[in-house]
């Protein structure tokens, strides 16, 4: 078999060079041209600025809430009714009035003594204490006094006295009570409980007003002039 010449060949190549490339060339799409900068829509982008140093958040704190506690009520309690009751330093009449409860008037019952005639107060919007008779028509009690300590005095009355130096019988109100002639010594003279007291003479006409005493614990004060005007001197 002959061989093909040189030359054939050379020709061959450059033949299918040719072929190959304008193949390529057919099948490259057309290239698209780029958007001008009109043609281009701005996109609009949020921007948040921050907060500066020198601003301050308040941040609400918590309201610690306490609760009231309900105040207890006293178990037991006195009323001055139809009138005024003296309080009392201790428990009894010899003892020097220091205070009164008014008529309406409530106060709490703290103790009583042994007898249960006589009741210990706090008194109203105080925490000073004192002695009230519950033997008379001008108390009422509200609860039981068994619910309230027994308490004994821790100190007695000093004792007071109305001497009568005149010749005439004296009467003594609000106590009643009739105080003989300085003739009739020594019965002239009665022990008194504190308080306020008015003095009659009792052998004149009339029975005139003759003092307006006041007894304290301890006192000692004398009747020195009767109802004719007449003064006199105890030895």
């Amino acid at each position: 078999m002959t061989k093909p010449s040189r030359k054939y060949i050379n020709v061959s190549i450059v033949l299918l060079f040719v072929l190959l490339t304008q193949s390529c060339a057919a099948g490259l799409d057309t290239p698209t041209a780029l958007p001008t900068a009109q043609d281009v829509e701005p996109i609009s982008t949020e921007v948040r600025s921050a907060p500066s140093a020198t601003s301050t958040v308040e941040i609400p704190t918590a309201t610690k809430v306490v609760p009231t506690p309900t105040p207890s009520l006293p178990k037991v309690t006195i009323t001055a009714v139809k009138g005024n009751l003296f309080i009392r330093r201790g428990p009894g009449m010899p003892f020097n009035s220091i205070a009164v409860l008014y008529k309406d008037v409530s106060a709490e019952v703290i103790a009583h003594d042994v007898l249960s005639n006589w009741v210990q107060i706090k008194f109203p919007n105080s925490d000073q204490t004192g002695w009230v008779s519950i033997q008379t028509q001008y108390s009422m009690i509200e609860g039981d006094l068994q619910d309230v300590p027994e308490q004994s005095p821790t100190e007695w009355p000093v004792p007071a006295y109305l001497r009568n130096c005149t010749y005439h019988q004296m009467y003594v109100e609000p106590s009643e009570v009739v105080i003989p002639s300085y003739y009739q010594y020594p019965n002239n003279e009665i022990r008194i409980n504190p308080g306020s007291y008015s003095v009659y003479d009792i052998d004149v006409p009339d029975e005139p007003i003759v003092a307006e005493i006041e007894i304290r614990e301890g006192s000692e004060i004398e009747i020195v002039k009767d109802g004719l005007g007449d003064n006199h001197k105890c030895p």
